[in-house]
């Protein structure tokens, strides 16, 4: 018996790199590419429509940008997975986009069979990050000032640790979902880090959380 496909949403504004990247994961056999479209809201549109097991997202685009529509999409489908792939590798754009709720982060210039690679890890929810954005988290973790947390932020940072999603936590907490994503921007820059779970490691590691 034959294992469901990965199903693909690309998204990217220009049309050589979209069709270039379509024709790159068509060869794949266990890929199967559902739409792509070239600005965010045709993104969300298409996200809600299809369901893709991984939406490969662009970050600079017409319309609505990559992080806003990977919050919508996010926000529509809690479990959806979206890995950005793009040419921007500042500190901002990184953290703004793992805290909208994307899985993973590569850049244009990753070699194919990476970006593969990167596909199917992200559709088995693995977080994936190139090497050059690691070096710039690591990098940026030792300026951090680790203690540094609201009251609040900790609080969220729990809830994180318990596994819940933004919208469990804004709910607990009474507050919306783009207030939880906003302390979760903050907590990244501070903690050094770009992803959830990461976040937490660091904060168990600095007694900031507690076992």
């Amino acid at each position: 018996m034959t294992s469901a496909p990965i199903t693909i949403l690309v998204v990217d504004d220009h049309t050589v790199v979209r069709r270039g990247i379509v024709g790159l994961l068509q060869a794949e056999p266990d890929f199967e590419i559902v739409a792509d479209v070239a600005d965010g809201q045709a993104a969300v549109n298409a996200a809600v429509r299809y369901r893709p097991s991984v939406v490969l997202m662009d970050l600079r685009m017409p319309v609505m940008d990559g992080v806003e529509a990977t919050e919508q999409i996010v926000a529509r489908i809690p479990d959806a997975a979206v890995l950005v792939l793009t040419t921007y590798d500042t500190d901002e754009a990184i953290v703004r986009a793992v805290a909208a709720g994307a899985g993973g982060y590569l850049l244009k210039d990753a070699e194919p069979d990476e970006l593969v690679a990167a596909i199917r890890a992200t559709a088995t929810g693995t977080s994936v990050l190139a090497t050059s954005v690691v070096e710039r988290l690591a990098n940026q973790g030792r300026r951090a000032n680790n203690r540094n947390l609201t009251t609040r932020e900790i609080e969220i940072l729990r809830h994180v640790a318990d596994g819940n999603t933004n919208a469990v936590i804004a709910g607990n907490l009474n507050i919306s979902e783009a207030t939880v994503k906003t302390h979760l921007v903050h907590i990244f820059d501070k903690l050094g880090v770009s992803d959830r779970a990461a976040a937490v490691a660091r904060a168990y590691e600095n007694s900031i959380l507690s076992p």
